[in-house]
Parts: structure tokens; C-alpha cells; sequence
């Protein structure tokens, strides 16, 4: 411990060691003391050290540090100290060293060189990477944080080795997004700087880190710290959202499936009152507009961005920008920013041009914005950053706009001026611009007006009819006479390169342009002055810009005039400048410094106002003029007319093709709609089928029932009249129907005893009646005697008695045979409904069987009705399917008859093409240049996708 603290500075006997002896001294405790005490100390003692004397350290102790790291995982305190001490050695943080005064000027470059070497001794071993991302995920402070920090200075050191390196490692990214979670801000903070020393430059790196939720959680943590208002955490989590944006694809539509962007809104909710804000603050709402500009920039995918703009405009993020653009009090470059950003949200999509175009500055009275930003743009006082984001705005709102276009050029036409001057217009603002003394705003208002021009023949022709008065007393001239007297008085350098820029523009594709322009005498004579003269650097893009005019002037001749007939402006060149001369100056433009920066990026980019001298959209009409004018200056008479003769024959045949195709395209349109009429009606005739066998089997089903029940009754009949078992029928058991049969049974018989006991009392009667007779016949004979009377007498008693036996009798025999009727009855009854007998004891059980009986009747009525109107249905379903099966035929042979057709077409146009090919060989075999076949459908498919999508933004 003595030799520690020494080494810490304490006092000691005898003469001081070096630093280099220390060091040693210090590595040798570290990899020989078994103590972890002595070893921990011996690390912090190098900690110490590691600042002063950097070299020494990261050459010695270099290796021990990372044995320790190894070994003694189980201490944090020795691992904190190893990692802090590896730190000092790689890090080139010059702020956190100490320096000493004798230090010489060149030493941050060594210290770069120095860790940069210790960074690529560290890393030689890929598995002191993975170490140090294992430790990464220790939840301890003093590892954790050193960690981090050492991970970062290795990444800033060697960005593209550490990287594969973290990038093949299991879960290497993982591990580190970890942080972000971390509820220690220190290291959440420093979490952030890892991620973007990461991400770098890393395109795999970056989905990998997008897609572990960074979005989410970098987004949470702006709105935690502020927004705008918040730190510099939020300025580094804005920095990260950069890297995994930019030249991303992937992360970029992520961000936007993921609904992010609505999550950038509250980002730009500034108050009323905009003063004093900080620098902070300035820079992370600078840092939020250009992540804006990142997923709309013109360099992505055009799918990609017109999403993400879409998706701004419908969030209320576009409007929420235009507020800040017609805001108070919002520092300069913050507004510089925000019309860039708004530029670009509205570039080429038409319903955000339509909502910019309907926003009003709040002043009284309104003005629309774009003419207030035009205010500032021909305003020579404003900022020169400032005027390049209004021309760059104008110059996006109209890009792909017909429809902003044409409301520019109309501020500009006699009809629609403001005769009261009460507010000023568009066009009165470019006007001014263009012929006002200062050359910025002649070149920006230049640049301006052929933009609204751009790709639009029909606002080229209604440009044609603006007149301005120069002076009082003065006829007024039409605005292009007016830019060719600014282009030969003899302005600056600059006002003449807008202008002839907005010539050349005007006059490119237009006959009608170019006949106007070659109308004044003195625009030919003037244009080949400034060819043929030798000038100065300067006024070398002047010339080739008035080659490129003369040229276009040739190019799109109509020959309408006669003394400016495409051959004579050619002979002219021949005579006073030469072809190649002539050739020679055009390329002038092309080779121009300017020009390649200009042709970059539609923004532009330029330091100082000296420098704005092209426009990118030019730089595109440059690019495909060259070439043509270049060839048509070569070109003879002969030639000339051979090529238009074969363009008038090309015409022709394209006409021919064009319209064929159109035939073709119409048969094609109304074959697709006899298939979808022919699958229309396959499906309905399918759909109608499946109706009438759903309706035949209901059909089959119902008269399955009907034989069902039929059956089912006769059985029911056959049983009870064979007298079988006892199962109920109706609820009536055949047991009491076959009691009521016995009694009924019994009823006869004594019916029957009684029938012959009255058969024998009427014996004894008739006996008793012929022995009166007999006795009545003896007495009338013989005299009575006194014995025959009382034997009369007794007879009449008897008689008297038998005749009221007989009355008794009769009157029982009458009421037995009342009764024997009614049993009989009752007994036809129970026979005819299947042996339901016993209405002798109760007439409701009768009533219940004919009722039933009754409802079994209906019941086979309605399955009759019903099957009666099935067999309907299933008629009129036949009747239908042959109907459509008529019209299916009918449908094929219409097919079948325009296949024919299309068929004699298409050898039509095979004969056409076989002309052409003959037309083309024979060009060929004159010289003539010939497009190909390719090429030209090519272009036409464009043209036919041009004019789609000018329908669509119509």
C-alpha cells in the first residue's frame, strides 16, 4: 500500500519514479496480486493516470484492463474503474483531458491518431466487442454508464468495423435499445448518443433499430422533455430520428404506417406570442422541420412521399406549418425553414397545392399567401436565404400544378387585371420583379414565370396576348418584345440569364411562340451578334444560352414566315458563325460549374446571389435540347424535307396505329364487358338453378309427407278395425272401444231374449184368442150352466191380466228397440273412424275423432295447393334457364364475331408495320437518324401517362 501511495502522490524516501515506471508497476500488481483489494486499487491508480499520461497507459495496461474486464466481473467497482480507465485512453474528447500548457498546436490531431490506433488494438479482438456489450447489460451505475460511454467513443472512432461487429452479435442491438428504457436519464441520455454513433451510415443497423420500437420510445421521450421547449435531449433524440429517416425507405414507411407522423403535430403548436425564443429552442424546431423535409424529400421514392404528404394534410400538420409561415415574431431562419418544409409538403400533390393556394395571410384586407411570399421574394431588402425558400416554394406549388399554373398566368391577362389597382396580383408581382433594377429579382422572377410555364403549351399561347405600357403616350408592347429590348440593352450578367432562360422555356414546343419571337427583325440579327463575338468568361454562358434560343427558334419552326425559314436561319449560322462554332458555344451551358451544382437538386443551393445563375428544371430542358439542335444545325435541306416527309408519314402511320389501337382498346372494353354480362348471367342462371333444386327437393319433400300421412292413416284404419293392441289413437284406447263393444254385445242379447219371450207371449195370446172363439161358440150352442160362467170369468181376469202384461211389454220392447238404434248407430259411427267406439258413454270422444279427422282432411288439401304452386314455380324456373341459355348463346357468337374482327385488325396493323419497317430501312439507308420502334412506343405510352395524370389532377 506504501507503493500505492506513492504512486497517488504521497510522500515517499528516495528519488520519484517516472511515469512510465509507475505504469509498469501498476500493470504488474493488476495481472500478478491475487487480492482483489490490491488489483482494484491498482486499476483506480491507473484511472488516475490514464488522462496524463494517455500513451503509456493504453500501451501497457491496454491488455490487463481487459483481462480484469473479464475476470473480475463479480466487482463493479474494479469493472467501473477498468472501463472508465479504457475510456480516457480511446476517448478524443479534448474538453474532458487535461492539458498542459506546453502542449503543442498539432496535439488533437495526434490525440485523433491516438485513439483511432487504440480504438483498432481494442477492436482486433471482436470478443472485447461482445464483452463490453455483455457488461452494457449490467443494471449497476458504475458499469452500466462507463460502458455506455466506452461503446460510443469506439464508434466515433472506428463507425464501420465496431458496427458489423455489434450487427453480427447475438441480440447486439437489443441489448442497446435497452437503454432507452433505462429510468436513469444519464444514461437514457448517453443511450441516445450510442444509438446515433450507431446508426451512422447503416442501413441495416437502422431497420433493426426502428423496428425494436425506437420511434416510440424517441417520440416519448421529446414529448416527455418539452417538445420544442424541451433540451438537448431533445435535440439528440431528434438527431437520431434523422439517421433512421434519411435515405431509409423502409424506416420511412414504417414511420407512417405506424401513424407517427399525426405525432409531429404538437411539435409546431407555437403561441401568440413569439418573442425571446431561445436558442434551444431554435434549434430543435429546426432539427423538427427538417425531419419533416426528410420524409417528403424529392429524392424519395414519389410513392413514398406522396403518402407522407397525403398523410400531413389530412393530420393538420400542413396547416399547422402554415400558421407558423404567416406568424409574428418567428426568428428568421426558423421561417426560412418553414417554407422550405412547406415546399416540399406540397410539391406535386395537388390537394396540398389547393389547400396552399386558399391560405390568406392575416392582414386587412386578406391577401393569399403566395402573394405575400412573392412580396418578399422581389423584395431586395429581405435575406438572400430567405428570397431562395420563396422562389423555391413558387417554384413547388406549381410543379405538376395545370391548375395553379393557369391562375398565375390569368393574373397576367387584360381580362382578368384589376382595372382598380385596389390589390396587387401574382403576375403584377413577377412583372415587377422582371423588369425592376435589381438582378436577383429578375432572375428569380424569370425563373418564377417559367415555371408557371412549364410543360404547358396552352398557357405558352395565352402569354402570348399580355401587353404592358412602358411609358405614358407610348402604344404598349406584349410582354415578349419587352423581354428581348431588357436583353439587348445590355443589363447584367444575371438579369440576361433569367431572361433568356424564360425565353427559351416559352419558346420550347410552341410553333406559335417561335413565330412570334422571329416576327421582330431585330431578335435573329441580335441573338447572332452575341454568338459570333469573342467575350469575355462571364459573358460565355451569356452566348451559349443565345445559341440555345437560335437553336429552339430552328428546332420548333413551323416555317410560317418565309424569311425565317428553318433553312435560312441555318444558312445564317453557316455564314456568320460557323457550325461548329456554333455547337462549340451551345456546349458552353452543360460545361458550366453552376450548371452541375444547379442540376443536383430542385432547391437551390446557393451561397451568395452572384451564384444563382441556372434553375434545375432548365437544366433538365438543356439536357434534352442539346443533343436535337446539335443534329438540326447538321442537317441539309434535302434532309430536312425527307424528314419531314417521313415525320408526315410517321404521323400518319401513328395516326393509323393510334387509331387502331383505340379500336382495339374499345372492342377490348366491350369484350370485357360481354365476359363480365356472360359471368353475370352464368351466376344468376347458377343461383337460379340452385332455387329450382332447392324447390324440386322441398317439392319431393312435401310429398313424402303427404304419402307419410296417407300411409300412416290407412294403417291406422286396418288396426283398430282388426281389433289389435291397445295404442292410443286420437287419445282414445282401443280397450274401452272393445268394452263398449261387449256391452253392446250384451244389449243384443237380452234384446233378443226379450224378442222371444214377446214371440211366446203372443203364442199364448193367439192360443187364448182361438179358445174364446171356441168357448163363445159352445155357449151360443149349449145353454151356460153356472160352472161355464165362473170359468168365463176367470178367462176375462186372465185376459185382462195378459193384455196388461202385453202393454208393459210392448212399451219395453219400444224403449229396447229405441235403445238397440241408438247402439247401432253409435256402432257405425266407431266403425267408420277406425274403431273409435264409445259414443254410447261419451258423445265428446266422438266429436274429438271427426274433428281430428277434419284437420287431416285440410291438412292434405294444403299439401295439394302447395304443390300446385311448386310445380308453377318450377315451370316459370325452366322457362327462365332456357331464356338464359338463348342469350348465352347469342353472347358467344357476339364474342366469337368480334375475335374475327379483332383478328383482320391486328393484320392490318401488321401490314403497317411492315410498311414502316420499309420506310425506316430506307431512311437508314439515306443517313437519316431513326427512332426505334421501342423508343417510340415508349414515348407514346408516356405521352398516354401524361395525359392520365393531367386528366386525374383535373
Amino acid at each position: 500500500m506504501n507503493f500505492l501511495r506513492g504512486v497517488m502522490g504521497g510522500p515517499s524516501a528516495g528519488p520519484q519514479p517516472s511515469g512510465a515506471d509507475t505504469i509498469q508497476k501498476l500493470c504488474d500488481r493488476v495481472a500478478s496480486s491475487t487480492l482483489l483489494d490490491d488489483r482494484r486499487d491498482a486499476v483506480r491508480a491507473l484511472k488516475a493516470l490514464s488522462k496524463k499520461y494517455r500513451l503509456e497507459v493504453g500501451i501497457q495496461a491496454m491488455e490487463h484492463l481487459v483481462h480484469v474486464l473479464q475476470t473480475d466481473r463479480s466487482d463493479s467497482e474494479i469493472i467501473g474503474y477498468a472501463l472508465d480507465t479504457l475510456y480516457n485512453v480511446i476517448s478524443n474528447d479534448l474538453e474532458e483531458e487535461e492539458q498542459d500548457d506546453s502542449e503543442e498546436e498539432n496535439s488533437p490531431k495526434q490525440g485523433d491518431d491516438l485513439g483511432s490506433q487504440f480504438t483498432e488494438i481494442f477492436i482486433k479482438q471482436p470478443e472485447n466487442v461482445t464483452l463490453l456489450l455483455t457488461l452494457v447489460e449490467e443494471f449497476d451505475f458504475h458499469v452500466r454508464w462507463p460502458g455506455v460511454k466506452l461503446l460510443t467513443s469506439l464508434l466515433k472512432q472506428q463507425g464501420p468495423q465496431v458496427q458489423q461487429i455489434i450487427l453480427v452479435s447475438p441480440m447486439g442491438v437489443s441489448r442497446l435499445m435497452d437503454l432507452l428504457a433505462d429510468s436513469r436519464e444519464v444514461i437514457r441520455n448517453d443511450g441516445v448518443l450510442l444509438l446515433q454513433q450507431l446508426t451512422k451510415s447503416n442501413a441495416a443497423i437502422q431497420k433493426i433499430v426502428a423496428f425494436e420500437n425506437a420511434f416510440e420510445r424517441l417520440l416519448d421521450i421529446v414529448t416527455e422533455e418539452g417538445n420544442s421547449d424541451g433540451g438537448i435531449v431533445v435535440e439528440d433524440c431528434l438527431l437520431l430520428l434523422q439517421n433512421l429517416l434519411k435515405n431509409n425507405n423502409s424506416n420511412q414507411n414504417f414511420f407512417k404506417e405506424g401513424s407517427y407522423i399525426q405525432r409531429m403535430k404538437p411539435w409546431f403548436e407555437v403561441g401568440d406570442d413569439n418573442c425571446g425564443w431561445s436558442a434551444q429552442k431554435v434549434t430543435n424546431l429546426h432539427l423538427m422541420l427538417q425531419l419533416v423535409r426528410v420524409l417528403v424529400s424529392p429524392t424519395n421514392p414519389p410513392g413514398a412521399t406522396t403518402s407522407c404528404q397525403k398523410a400531413m394534410f389530412h393530420c393538420g400538420l400542413l396547416q399547422q406549418l402554415c400558421t407558423i409561415l404567416m406568424a409574428t415574431g418567428v426568428p428568421a431562419d426558423i421561417l426560412t425553414e418553414t417554407i422550405n418544409t412547406v415546399s416540399e409538403v406540397i410539391r406535386g400533390c395537388q390537394m396540398n397545392q389547393d389547400y396552399f393556394a386558399s391560405v390568406n395571410a392575416p392582414s386587412n384586407p386578406p391577401r393569399p399567401a403566395i402573394v405575400v411570399l412573392l412580396m418578399s421574394m422581389v423584395n431586395e431588402r429581405q435575406p438572400f436565404v430567405l428570397r431562395c425558400a420563396v422562389l423555391y416554394c413558387f417554384q413547388c406549388f406549381l410543379y405538376k400544378n395545370h391548375k395553379g399554373q393557369g391562375e398565375i398566368v390569368s393574373t397576367l391577362l387584360p381580362s382578368t387585371i384589376d382595372a382598380t389597382g385596389s390589390s396587387v396580383s401574382a403576375g403584377q408581382l413577377l412583372c415587377g420583379g422582371l423588369f425592376s433594377t435589381d438582378s436577383l429579382s429578375n432572375w428569380c422572377a424569370a425563373v418564377a414565370l417559367a415555371h408557371a410555364l412549364q410543360e404547358n403549351a396552352a398557357l405558352k399561347e395565352q402569354l402570348l396576348r399580355v401587353q404592358l405600357a412602358t411609358s405614358i403616350g407610348n402604344p404598349p408592347v406584349s410582354l415578349l418584345q419587352q423581354c428581348t429590348n431588357i436583353l439587348s440593352q445590355g443589363s447584367k450578367v444575371q438579369t440576361r440569364v433569367g431572361l433568356l432562360m424564360l425565353l427559351c422555356t416559352w419558346l420550347s414546343n410552341c410553333s406559335i411562340a417561335v413565330t412570334h419571337f422571329l416576327h421582330n427583325p431585330a431578335n435573329v440579327p441580335f441573338l447572332t451578334g452575341q454568338i459570333a463575338e469573342n467575350l469575355g468568361e462571364e459573358e460565355q454562358l451569356v452566348q451559349g444560352l443565345c445559341a440555345l434560343l437560335l437553336g429552339i427558334s430552328i428546332y420548333y419552326n413551323d416555317n410560317s414566315l418565309e424569311n425565317y425559314r428553318k433553312e435560312k436561319l441555318k444558312q445564317l449560322i453557316e455564314k456568320r458563325i460557323g457550325r461548329e462554332n456554333f455547337v462549340e458555344k451551345l456546349g458552353f451551358i452543360s460545361k458550366h460549374e453552376l450548371y452541375s451544382r444547379a442540376a443536383q437538386k430542385p432547391q437551390p443551393g446557393f451561397s451568395s446571389p452572384e451564384q444563382m445563375m441556372f434553375d434545375h428544371e432548365f437544366t433538365k430542358l438543356v439536357k434534352e435540347l442539346e443533343g436535337v439542335i446539335s443534329k438540326a444545325i447538321y442537317k441539309s435541306s434535302e434532309e430536312d424535307k425527307k424528314e419531314e416527309e417521313v415525320k408526315k408519314t410517321l404521323e400518319q402511320h401513328d395516326n393509323i396505329v393510334t387509331h387502331y389501337k383505340k379500336v382495339i382498346r374499345e372492342q377490348d372494353q366491350e369484350l370485357e364487358e360481354l365476359k363480365q354480362q356472360i359471368s353475370t348471367l352464368k351466376s344468376q342462371n347458377e343461383q337460379l338453378q340452385v332455387t329450382v333444386t332447392q324447390q324440386v327437393s322441398q317439392i319431393q319433400q312435401h310429398k313424402d309427407q303427404y304419402n307419410l300421412l296417407k300411409v300412416q292413416l290407412g294403417k291406422d284404419t286396418q288396426h283398430h278395425n282388426s281389433h289389435g293392441d291397445t295404442l292410443q289413437v286420437n287419445g282414445i284406447q282401443l280397450e274401452e272401444v272393445s268394452k263398449l263393444r261387449e256391452e253392446l254385445e250384451d244389449w243384443r242379447n237380452r234384446h233378443e231374449q226379450l224378442q222371444g219371450q214377446l214371440k211366446e207371449k203372443d203364442a199364448v195370446i193367439e192360443n187364448l184368442k182361438s179358445l174364446q172363439l171356441e168357448m163363445g161358440t159352445e155357449q151360443s150352442s149349449q145353454p151356460s150352466s153356472s160352472g161355464g160362467v165362473e170359468h168365463s170369468t176367470e178367462l176375462q181376469k186372465e185376459l185382462e191380466l195378459l193384455r196388461t202384461q202385453i202393454q208393459l211389454q210392448a212399451a219395453e220392447i219400444s224403449k229396447l228397440q229405441t235403445e238397440n238404434q241408438k247402439l247401432q248407430a253409435m256402432n257405425t259411427a266407431v266403425d267408420r273412424v277406425s274403431g273409435a267406439s264409445g259414443a254410447s258413454k261419451s258423445s265428446e270422444k266422438e266429436g274429438r275423432l271427426l274433428q281430428e279427422l277434419g284437420e287431416l282432411q285440410s291438412q292434405v288439401k294444403a299439401l295439394s295447393e302447395e304443390k300446385a304452386s311448386l310445380q308453377q314455380q318450377l315451370d316459370s324456373s325452366s322457362s327462365t334457364v332456357a331464356i338464359l341459355q338463348d342469350e348465352k348463346s347469342k353472347l358467344q357468337q357476339e364474342v366469337a364475331e368480334a375475335k374475327k374482327e379483332q383478328d383482320d385488325l391486328l393484320v392490318l396493323l401488321a401490314d403497317q408495320d411492315q410498311k414502316l419497317s420499309a420506310l425506316r430501312s430506307k431512311l437508314k439507308d439515306l443517313g437519316m437518324p431513326v427512332e426505334d420502334e421501342d423508343d417510340i412506343e415508349s414515348g407514346d405510352q408516356a405521352d398516354e401517362d401524361e395525359d392520365g395524370d393531367e386528366e386525374e389532377q383535373d
